[in-house]
Protein backbone atom coordinates (compact mmCIF):
# COMPACT_ATOMS: atom_id res chain seq x y z
CA UNK A 1 0.00 0.00 0.00
CA UNK A 2 1.83 2.99 -1.01
CA UNK A 3 0.26 6.18 1.01
CA UNK A 4 0.94 9.44 -0.88
CA UNK A 5 1.15 12.73 1.62
CA UNK A 6 2.36 15.38 -0.66
CA UNK A 7 -1.14 17.27 -0.07
CA UNK A 8 0.04 17.93 3.20
CA UNK A 9 3.23 20.02 2.69
CA UNK A 10 5.34 18.27 5.17
CA UNK A 11 7.84 20.80 6.32
CA UNK A 12 9.93 21.00 9.33
CA UNK A 13 8.14 23.35 11.24
CA UNK A 14 4.83 20.67 10.30
CA UNK A 15 6.66 17.46 12.09
CA UNK A 16 8.29 19.39 14.37
CA UNK A 17 5.19 20.83 15.76
CA UNK A 18 3.05 17.30 15.59
CA UNK A 19 6.40 15.63 17.44
CA UNK A 20 5.86 18.70 20.45
CA UNK A 21 2.12 17.49 20.49
CA UNK A 22 3.21 13.88 20.70
CA UNK A 23 5.56 14.49 23.32
CA UNK A 24 3.72 16.35 25.74
CA UNK A 25 0.76 13.54 25.22
CA UNK A 26 3.66 11.14 26.16
CA UNK A 27 4.92 12.79 29.03
CA UNK A 28 1.43 13.29 30.60
CA UNK A 29 1.09 10.03 30.11
CA UNK A 30 4.01 9.64 31.72
CA UNK A 31 3.24 11.73 34.65
CA UNK A 32 -0.34 9.93 35.39
CA UNK A 33 1.24 6.93 35.52
CA UNK A 34 3.79 8.22 37.83
CA UNK A 35 1.32 10.18 39.93
CA UNK A 36 -2.11 8.99 39.44
CA UNK A 37 -5.36 11.21 39.49
CA UNK A 38 -4.57 14.22 37.63
CA UNK A 39 -4.60 16.72 40.83
CA UNK A 40 -7.74 17.96 40.47
CA UNK A 41 -8.11 21.34 41.92
CA UNK A 42 -11.00 24.46 41.28
CA UNK A 43 -8.91 27.22 39.80
CA UNK A 44 -9.91 30.75 37.95
CA UNK A 45 -12.44 29.63 36.35
CA UNK A 46 -14.62 27.85 39.33
CA UNK A 47 -14.80 24.15 37.81
CA UNK A 48 -12.99 21.55 38.93
CA UNK A 49 -10.01 20.72 36.37
CA UNK A 50 -7.13 18.45 35.81
CA UNK A 51 -4.07 17.93 34.24
CA UNK A 52 -5.17 16.88 30.97
CA UNK A 53 -7.86 19.47 30.93
CA UNK A 54 -5.19 21.78 31.67
CA UNK A 55 -2.93 20.66 28.88
CA UNK A 56 -6.34 20.58 26.37
CA UNK A 57 -6.71 24.52 27.37
CA UNK A 58 -3.53 25.44 27.12
CA UNK A 59 -3.40 23.88 23.63
CA UNK A 60 -6.39 25.41 22.81
CA UNK A 61 -5.34 28.89 23.89
CA UNK A 62 -1.93 28.54 22.27
CA UNK A 63 -3.83 27.86 18.53
CA UNK A 64 -5.97 30.97 18.86
CA UNK A 65 -3.17 33.21 20.13
CA UNK A 66 -1.18 31.94 16.58
CA UNK A 67 -3.89 32.49 14.84
CA UNK A 68 -4.51 36.09 15.80
CA UNK A 69 -1.32 36.83 15.55
CA UNK A 70 -0.67 35.56 11.57
CA UNK A 71 -4.05 37.50 10.80
CA UNK A 72 -3.09 40.77 13.10
CA UNK A 73 0.97 40.53 12.91
CA UNK A 74 1.98 38.13 10.21
CA UNK A 75 4.13 35.62 9.84
CA UNK A 76 7.15 35.83 12.49
CA UNK A 77 5.46 33.42 14.88
CA UNK A 78 8.31 33.41 17.62
CA UNK A 79 6.40 35.91 20.18
CA UNK A 80 3.65 34.00 19.96
CA UNK A 81 5.20 31.46 20.72
CA UNK A 82 6.60 33.06 23.72
CA UNK A 83 3.02 34.51 23.96
CA UNK A 84 1.91 30.72 24.32
CA UNK A 85 4.35 29.62 26.87
CA UNK A 86 3.76 31.77 28.76
CA UNK A 87 -0.31 31.57 28.48
CA UNK A 88 0.56 27.63 29.13
CA UNK A 89 2.07 28.64 32.42
CA UNK A 90 -0.36 30.93 33.69
CA UNK A 91 -3.00 27.43 32.66
CA UNK A 92 -0.76 25.10 34.63
CA UNK A 93 -0.56 27.61 37.50
CA UNK A 94 -4.23 29.26 38.04
CA UNK A 95 -6.46 27.28 36.41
Amino acid sequence: MNLNFSWMAWTWPTAAFFIVIALMLFGMGVWEYVSPGGNPRVGVLRFETTRGDRLFLSLLGSAFIHLAWLGLVGPNLWWALALSVIYAIGVFRYV
